[in-house]
């Protein structure tokens, strides 16, 4: 049996298909051709994105309602990096049960734990309200750190802060970036992918403390350097209870670029 509560998020929490999570995907558009984001496999340096229409959100809402959700939880990526939470809250004004939308703050497993943490308390059967209140919980205590490879993606997309603090910089700075209310921020500049990656590894262990966390390695095209990172941080970090390596999606990427890598820690 379903729960009461439905789950909706957005094709950038990077989730693999789970029992009691929808998606709706952010559209990647390509010589002017718009399509979902997992069905796109262009090249990046051409494309851009778009937030979802608020028909999208609508019909899954509605769909849900008929399959006898009484209520929906919506959690999605940062207003401040697309404007799909923004549809999800037009389409929820005129939902056929309510809808509780969370701007995350947050990408990729920034989003995916709170949505994870929303899901558990929905199977549970918790009330709407809970749910919701999962959801927030879960993302205050979860911080993600990046680091890119190249900084051409970022200075042609306006969406991330960093950029302009990185105009002029010598082509060989390889940027640490982390999320700041909702937007993603430059936090240090280091010379070589070397130790850009060893200094984000050091980010997460000190992030992580001593206490019981989950973490997620999160990779554009870099899986080799995404598994050793996932294996030096288990050896790491005593309160480890779970690991993953995550591929991110299309929309990132066009941001970002290819070679990028993630790590996101929750406190469990």
């Amino acid at each position: 049996m379903s729960p009461a509560v439905a789950v909706v998020t957005d094709s950038t929490a990077y989730l693999a298909d789970l029992p009691g999570i929808r998606a709706v995907p952010v559209q990647v558009i390509c010589e002017d051709k718009s399509c979902d984001e997992w069905d796109f496999s262009g090249d990046l340096a051409l494309a851009t994105t778009s937030r979802p229409a608020p028909a999208r959100f609508a019909q899954c809402y509605e769909e849900l309602a008929a399959a006898g959700a009484t209520g929906v939880v919506s959690i999605h990526l940062s207003g401040e990096l697309s404007g799909t939470v923004h549809s999800a809250f037009a389409a929820a004004a005129d939902a056929p049960v309510p809808v509780e939308v969370i701007d995350s703050r947050s990408i990729a497993m920034g989003l995916g734990y709170p949505v994870l943490a929303a899901a558990r308390a929905a199977a549970a059967g918790d009330p709407l309200e809970s749910v919701a209140e999962a959801a927030r919980r879960c993302a205050e205590r979860t911080r993600s750190f990046f680091y890119v490879d190249t900084l051409e993606y970022i200075r042609r997309g306006g969406r991330i802060g960093a950029a302009a603090s990185l105009v002029g910089s010598a082509l060989m700075i390889k940027p640490l970036l982390h999320l700041v209310d909702g937007r993603i921020s430059l936090l240090e500049k280091v010379r070589t992918s070397s130790r850009a990656i060893s200094r984000l590894e050091d980010l997460a262990v000190r992030a992580a403390g001593e206490g019981a966390v989950e973490i997620a390695v999160q990779h554009l095209a870099a899986p080799d350097r995404a598994a050793s990172l996932a294996e030096r941080l288990s050896k790491r970090l005593p309160g480890l209870v779970r690991s993953q390596v995550v591929e991110m999606g299309a929309v990132v990427g066009v941001h970002v670029g290819p070679g990028m890598l993630g790590l996101t820690v929750t406190s469990t």
